[in-house]
């Protein structure tokens, strides 16, 4: 366990340091003039030169890349992010202002979905070919060919606007203040964003969950037991569930980073404020030290969902624990068995005299079940 936990920080780290190149560069590389997105084409051409040289060393416009990164990444390894130049915050703070939004979010979208699926793929994988296994293969394939943002506008238009269920957006009511907001009011705006994300998360965990739920009914032992007379329900209950956690642990905890990446695209189509509307904010304006902070926050949670998952593996199935304290027994080697000398015996027959006309027959052992039809033919 020590060995497996140090493998795993080593990992993490080098992933934090890939995350953070990849988004410098990537910002580096995009056409996006900070200033002219941030202050405004009109406002920047009415400046002075002082001034515009002054908002350019200010957003770090002419700074090599080398250097941004450098003095970003010690800053880093002391614990500061640096400062949002859109916000004109820390982005420790701007990340801990959102990050409640969005994980309420993206963790109830994850287990709703997660669950569902769960369910869906168990019922349409018992009764294969049925009109339940073609509703539901029918509801997975339309919702991952789905864009997500053109749910959420679906969704939009027809309970916020049509049926007004639900709010048209935004995490509290236009106008109130944060003291006033009950929790009952948060939830109310939470809803439907957190739906548009769990019905379109539902399709990879339902159909891979019919796939291996079709494989486990047709084994042996689930037809054995149906001899038994056991019933469907008793068979998943008894047999299946353990054969079925495990690819449903994979893929529930993989799509950690598509909820995430469908999360932008929601908070951007109801105005929730959240990490991914802070990242697209922090993409267009060129706010390099506030989208580097939100990459390492999701890499972090897709990080940690796949080491949760290795850890659930071990529990649910005992055999893929690792035994590497466990020492196996030694066999002691077993000395081959002695062959009898037979030689002299053979010997004696061959030389043996005739009796009666006949040869002299070895001794039969008193197994033998013809060995007096043996005897009579020789």
């Amino acid at each position: 366990m020590p060995r497996y936990l140090a493998e795993q920080i080593v990992r993490f780290l080098l992933l934090m340091l890939a995350v953070c190149l990849v988004t410098f560069t990537l910002v580096s590389l995009s056409p996006t003039d900070p200033l002219s997105t941030n202050v405004g084409s009109a406002a920047l051409a009415s400046m002075s030169e002082e001034k515009r040289a002054a908002l350019a060393s200010y957003w770090g416009v002419d700074t090599p890349f080398w250097e941004r990164f450098s003095h970003w990444f010690a800053a880093l390894l002391h614990g500061d992010l640096g400062t949002s130049l859109r916000y004109n915050a820390p982005v420790s703070e701007v990340i801990a202002s959102r990050a409640l939004n969005s994980l309420a979010l993206m963790g109830l979208a994850w287990l709703v979905s997660g669950m569902l699926g769960f369910l869906l793929g168990i019922l349409a994988g018992t009764h294969r070919n049925t009109w339940i296994d073609r509703a539901v293969r029918t509801y997975c394939f339309i919702m991952a060919a789905s864009p997500t943002f053109w749910v959420a506008i679906l969704f939009l238009m027809v309970f916020a606007v049509m049926l007004g269920w639900f709010p048209i957006g935004f995490s509290q009511p236009v106008g109130a203040a944060v003291a006033d907001v009950t929790f009952l009011d948060a939830l109310h705006h939470l809803a439907l964003p957190a739906i548009t994300l769990s019905v379109v998360g539902v399709a990879n965990v339902a159909l891979h969950t019919r796939e291996k739920t079709i494989d486990v009914m047709s084994t042996p032992y689930v037809r054995f037991a149906r001899a038994r007379g056991m019933s469907e329900l008793q068979i998943v209950r008894r047999h299946g569930l353990r054969n079925l956690a495990l690819p449903a642990i994979t893929i529930q905890f993989g799509q950690i980073a598509e909820i995430f990446g469908g999360s932008v695209l929601v908070e951007q189509v109801f105005s929730y404020p959240g990490l991914g509307q802070a990242a697209v904010t922090a993409g267009i304006g060129g706010d390099v030290a506030l989208l580097a902070g939100i990459a390492l926050v999701s890499a972090a949670l897709v990080f940690g969902g796949n080491l949760i998952a290795n850890i659930l593996y071990g529990l649910i199935d005992p055999r893929m624990r690792e035994r590497s304290a466990e020492r196996p027994l030694r066999e002691t080697p077993r000395k081959p068995p002695v062959q009898p000398d037979c030689s002299s015996r053979v010997e004696d027959v061959q030389s043996a005299e005739p009796r009666s006309g006949k040869l002299v027959q070895p001794e039969r052992s008193l197994g033998s079940e013809n060995a007096d039809e043996e005897g009579a033919l020789s």
